[in-house]
């Protein structure tokens, strides 16, 4: 542990998403009292935060929508419960000297500065904020390095990957292997997703998940993000990073060795068990979520994604060999696409479009400071905003 004690004291940013309910049903299930919340967040879900707080009695609750802040001291008024809010209360808690870990389960870029006040305090960080490393990648593994401070996985497939290249040396690694459901449209032709609905993108096979991340599950943006992350959370190469399309979701990721050897973390599709990992890592205890039974009879299939069709993950190769602010505009361009095409105003395949142009027309900068890549956020999220199919 951290502090060299049998507790660690887990900050979770985002606690009332899916992620975040279950790492709060992870940390309840511990039996060994060795996790313990911290610290809660949530952007506008205040009765779920304040239903939480009163729950399991953390040291703080940052509510960042400064809005409903006051409803949230009322709910809380007679508990030890302190109610921070905004930016500056994520920092608060984050950079604690009690907090042990901070488990960023934010969606979108509002999740960099949350990942960056914990890294400059040394925290180690579980992230299953994506966004982090795919707008700013280069600079917080920097900033990781330079303040000793870690970053372990929440995403399955990246859990995956790195539990699986704990069986070599990094240089022995010939490539990683993502895996992908295909969601929803898996086997559609572009003609055929001209017409698809909010209702229809959401209606993931495998996974339950927040809407935003769901539609980028259907247009494999979520892939897309995945591999840009996956490039700089194990100091790869583009051409090391591949994906496969794996319907059953139950190897959520491979990295195969210089020999041939290729290593597989194979699960049922249950977030529980790569969020724990990241919370004891380096021991393993029982997992509240499912068990893998091989006994029953089961096939397990894989194809190559149909990149025409659903091009995000060209995207994202471009993204990774040009670096810089790409991964800022990308972003930014895909979560006002989203919100767009949940609000009827574009249709399913205007969301990698609108993408494709802001990386064209996005004033490009190799080596952007975080400054320069918040810039490059605004001004894509603009661009969209006014962009006509």
């Amino acid at each position: 542990m951290e502090r060299g004690d049998s507790t660690t004291r887990v900050v979770v940013l985002g606690s009332t998403g899916s992620i975040g309910l279950s790492t709060l049903n992870v940390i309840e299930s511990d039996g060994s009292g060795r996790l313990r919340a911290h610290g809660l967040s949530a952007h506008s879900n205040w009765r779920r935060l304040a239903d939480q707080a009163r729950a399991i009695s953390p040291r703080f609750v940052t509510v960042t929508d400064h809005q409903p802040a006051d409803e949230v001291r009322a709910a809380l008024r007679g508990t030890d419960v302190e109610v921070l809010t905004g930016v500056e209360g994520v920092i608060r808690m984050v950079q604690d000297p009690a907090t042990d870990r901070v488990l960023n389960a934010i969606v979108g870029a509002a999740g960099l500065n949350g990942t960056w006040a914990a890294l400059e305090a040394g925290k180690t960080v579980a992230l299953a904020n994506k966004e982090t490393l795919v707008v700013a990648g280069p600079l917080i593994m920097d900033l990781a390095r330079r303040r000793n401070a870690r970053l372990l996985p929440v995403d399955s497939e990246h859990s995956a990957i790195f539990q699986a290249l704990q069986s070599g040396n990094r240089r022995e690694v010939r490539r990683v292997i993502l895996t992908s459901s295909g969601g929803p449209f898996r086997g559609k032709t572009r003609r055929e997703l001209l017409k698809v609905t909010p209702e229809e993108a959401l209606n993931h096979p495998t996974w339950r998940m927040g809407p935003k991340i769901t539609i980028d599950s259907a247009t494999l943006m979520n892939k897309a993000l995945e591999v840009i992350e996956a490039r700089w959370l194990f100091d790869l190469e583009p051409d090391q990073i591949e994906v496969v399309i794996h319907p059953e979701s139950m190897i959520h990721s491979m990295v195969e060795f210089v020999d041939g050897s290729v290593i597989a973390q194979l699960s049922p599709p249950d977030m529980r068990l790569p969020i724990q990992y990241a919370l004891t890592y380096p021991d393993r205890s029982p997992c509240p979520g499912p068990l893998l039974d091989l006994t029953k009879p089961s096939a397990l299939h894989f194809e190559p994604p149909d990149r025409e069709t659903f091009p995000a993950l060209d995207l994202a190769y471009e993204v990774m060999k040009r670096g810089g602010t790409a991964g800022a505009a990308l972003n930014a361009a895909n979560e006002v696409a989203v919100g767009r095409f949940l609000g009827g105003e574009i249709g399913f395949l205007d969301i990698p479009r609108a993408c494709r142009s802001v990386l064209d027309h996005h004033e490009f900068d190799p080596r952007p400071t975080l400054d320069q890549l918040w810039k490059i956020d605004a001004w894509a999220r603009l661009e969209v905003q006014r962009w006509i199919p």
